[in-house]
């Protein structure tokens, strides 16, 4: 609120967010935390203990129904390691919700789903600056996870048993620098072509973002290179 000037100082900030019903303060790293400022607003008269035990009830309440103030044998889940957390059955149930979160905007002539049975002698090129780069793939907020468990598009393409070519294009998202040439080429033989472009954490994040919504660089270029 203080960032967009509709309160002048962290003082203000605390009475305000309290009054609103805002019992939680994303701080991480700060050095002066706007909440540091409550107890002066409880002298002041601002805001009031009552309102203070109203704010931090449900806080703890959710703490206690997720066990965190039960003796650590009776937490089932501190006992989980990494083998667990990428055992096969929640692999496939990640792959699953993936499959079934999936947004088909328009999907002319049944292309697709891309059944593997159907791409016995087909050639595939999958060409983009997010076709075989796993750094790219994850936005912001996002876990880090085990590098054997990333399927880029290439990747998995590769899986099916298809003939797979591959050409970035550019790099990065921000693609300053396109090769034409090298896409052109990787284009031209194939029989099915998908196009991996985006923006990813390089181009936006929070507290970064675009000016407009164009695909950045010459992403755009290469998009329509791939369709001519």
């Amino acid at each position: 609120m203080l960032g967009h000037h509709y309160t002048h100082s962290f003082l203000e900030t605390a009475v305000a967010s309290v009054n609103a019903g805002c019992n939680l303060e994303l701080s991480y790293g700060l050095r002066n935390n706007v909440f540091m400022h409550i107890p002066q607003a409880l002298a002041m008269g601002n805001i009031t203990l009552q309102m203070l035990r109203d704010r931090v009830r449900p806080l703890f309440y959710t703490r206690m129904r997720l066990g965190e103030f039960d003796p650590p044998a009776m937490n089932p889940y501190s006992s989980l390691d990494l083998s667990v957390v990428q055992s096969p059955e929640h692999r496939n149930l990640s792959l699953e919700a993936a499959v079934k979160s999936f947004v088909l905007l328009k999907n002319v002539r049944g292309t697709l789903p891309l059944r593997a049975q159907d791409l016995s002698g087909q050639h595939l090129a999958v060409v983009g600056p997010f076709a075989d780069n796993p750094r790219v793939l994850f936005g912001d907020y996002a876990p880090v996870p085990e590098p054997q468990y990333i399927y880029t598009p290439r990747r998995g393409l590769e899986m099916l048993g298809a003939n797979v070519s591959f050409t970035a294009g550019c790099s990065e998202p921000w693609c300053h620098r396109y090769s034409r040439a090298e896409l052109v080429r990787v284009v031209g033989a194939a029989d099915v072509v998908l196009v991996c472009l985006g923006t990813g954490v390089d181009v936006e994040t929070e507290a970064k973002d675009r000016r407009d919504l164009s695909l950045p660089g010459h992403q755009l270029e290469l998009l329509q290179d791939a369709v001519q």
